[in-house]
C-alpha cells in the first residue's frame, strides 16, 4: 500500500485558467479514489490535437478552469474501493474512453463504445459522485475527457485504464492512448485494405500517418496522401505513402482526380481531417462494388454529408470509426505488445520532447505544425 493511499496528494499541473491562453504550472491538490476509482502518478504524456481544439474552445462549449491531457503513461499510486483488477505499481496508460465490461456493448465483439464510460467532452468531474478530485485553494479544477495527464498525478475511472507490460518504455507507448492507435486502427480493424491495393489517405498529421502505417503492414501497393500543406509529404513517405495530391493544385474535385488516377477508384480510404468537404471527397473517391470509406475525423456538430444515393447503390461501403475499433482494456495491451515485439515503430511519430516546465512549448510546436507528437517528461 502506498504511503499516500487515502491521502489527498499536493502536486504540479498545467492548469488551463482560459481559452487559448498559455498553460500555467500550479500547485493542485490531487484528491484520494473514490470506488472503481484510480489514482495515477503519470510519468510521460504528449500533446494531441483534441486538448488544441478544446483548449482553443472555438465552437465548443468552454468549461474552465481545466487540466487538459489524455495521452500518457504511468504507474498506478492507489486505487478506490472496489477496484480488483490493478494495484499500485501496476504501469497503465489512461484512456479517453473506457470499457466497463458490463454493458452490452462491451459484451459485443462489434462494439467498443462502452455505455457508462463513453467519450464526454463536456463532463469536468467523475461518474461517482459528480465532483472534481482537483482542487485549488479548495476551488474545483475541472477534468478532460475523464483523464487531466497534465498533472503529476491524476484520478481516472479503472474502466478507463489499460494494464500493460512494465517492461514497455512508458515515454513511447503513452502515445497508443489515443492518436496512434485511433489512425492504425481504423485501417487495420475497419477498412482491412488487402495485400497489393490502393488506399487514399485524407489528413497527414498524426492520425492519418497511423493510418497509412497500417495500410503499409497490411500490404498496400499504392498509398495516396491528399493534404493541404505541401510541407507534409516528405515526413509522409517515412509511413509508407507512395503518391501526394494536394487539392489546390486541381481544377477538378480531388475525388474525380482520384478516380482518374486509379482507374475508377481506390480499393480503401481513411478520411482524418473532420472536413465534412473531404469525407465525401473520400467516399465518393472509393471504386464501386468494393470500395470501403471509412470516417475518422471529427466535424463541426452542425455539418452535414451529403452524396448522392447511387453511390451507395452502387455497392460502395461507408463506414465511422471511434478509436480504432479498439476495445481499452482488452486490446490495447496487446498493441503494446506488438510494439515490444517490433512490429509497431512509434518512434517515428515522436518528433519533439520537452520537460513539463515548459508544456507551452509543446502547444507551440503542434500550432506551427512542426510537430506530430511531442513528449511532455512530467519527472525531470
Amino acid at each position: 500500500m502506498s504511503s499516500t493511499a487515502g491521502q489527498a496528494i499536493r502536486c504540479k499541473a498545467a492548469v488551463a485558467w482560459e481559452a487559448g491562453k498559455p498553460l500555467v504550472i500550479e500547485d493542485v491538490e490531487v484528491a484520494p479514489p473514490q470506488k472503481d476509482e484510480v489514482r495515477i502518478k503519470i510519468l510521460f504524456t504528449s500533446l494531441c490535437h483534441t486538448d488544441i481544439y478544446f483548449w482553443e474552445a472555438k465552437g465548443q462549449t468552454p468549461l474552465f478552469p481545466r487540466i487538459f491531457g489524455h495521452e500518457a503513461g504511468g504507474i498506478v499510486e492507489s486505487v478506490g474501493e472496489g477496484v480488483t483488477d490493478l494495484a499500485p505499481g501496476d504501469h497503465v496508460l489512461p484512456i479517453f474512453t473506457g470499457e466497463c465490461k458490463q454493458c452490452r456493448h462491451c459484451k459485443s465483439e462489434e462494439s467498443n463504445m462502452c455505455d457508462l464510460l463513453r467519450i464526454n467532452t463536456d463532463r469536468g468531474v467523475m461518474l461517482s459522485d459528480g465532483k472534481s478530485r482537483f482542487s485549488i485553494n479548495g476551488k474545483p479544477i475541472n477534468h478532460f475527457l475523464g483523464t487531466s495527464t497534465f498533472s503529476e498525478y491524476t484520478v481516472v475511472h479503472v474502466g478507463c485504464v489499460a494494464k500493460i507490460n512494465p517492461a514497455a518504455p512508458l515515454d513511447k507507448v503513452c502515445v497508443l492512448s489515443c492518436g496512434f492507435s485511433t489512425g492504425f486502427g481504423a485501417t487495420v480493424n475497419v477498412a482491412k485494405p488487402t495485400t497489393g491495393s490502393t488506399v487514399a489517405i485524407f489528413g497527414l498529421g498524426a492520425v492519418g500517418l497511423a493510418a497509412a502505417e497500417g495500410a503499409r503492414i497490411a500490404g498496400a501497393s499504392r498509398i495516396i496522401g491528399i493534404d493541404l500543406n505541401p510541407n507534409r509529404f516528405e515526413v509522409a513517405k517515412k509511413f509508407g505513402v507512395t503518391e501526394f495530391i494536394n487539392p489546390k493544385d486541381h481544377e477538378k474535385p480531388v475525388q474525380q482526380v482520384l478516380v482518374e488516377m486509379t482507374d475508377g477508384g481506390v480499393d480503401r480510404s481513411v478520411e482524418c481531417t473532420g472536413s465534412v468537404q473531404a469525407m465525401i471527397s473520400a467516399f465518393e473517391c472509393v471504386h464501386d462494388c468494393w470500395g470501403v470509406c471509412v470516417l475518422v475525423g471529427v466535424p463541426n456538430k452542425d455539418d452535414a454529408f451529403k452524396t448522392s444515393p447511387m453511390n451507395l447503390l452502387s455497392e460502395r461501403t461507408l463506414k465511422g470509426t471511434f478509436y480504432g475499433n479498439y476495445k481499452p482494456r482488452t486490446d490495447i495491451p496487446q498493441v503494446v505488445e506488438k510494439y515490444m515485439n517490433k512490429e509497431l515503430e512509434l518512434e517515428k511519430f515522436i518528433t519533439h520532447e520537452v520537460s513539463f516546465s515548459d508544456i507551452n512549448k509543446a502547444f507551440q510546436y503542434m500550432l506551427q505544425g512542426d510537430s506530430l507528437r511531442c513528449i511532455i517528461r512530467m519527472v525531470s
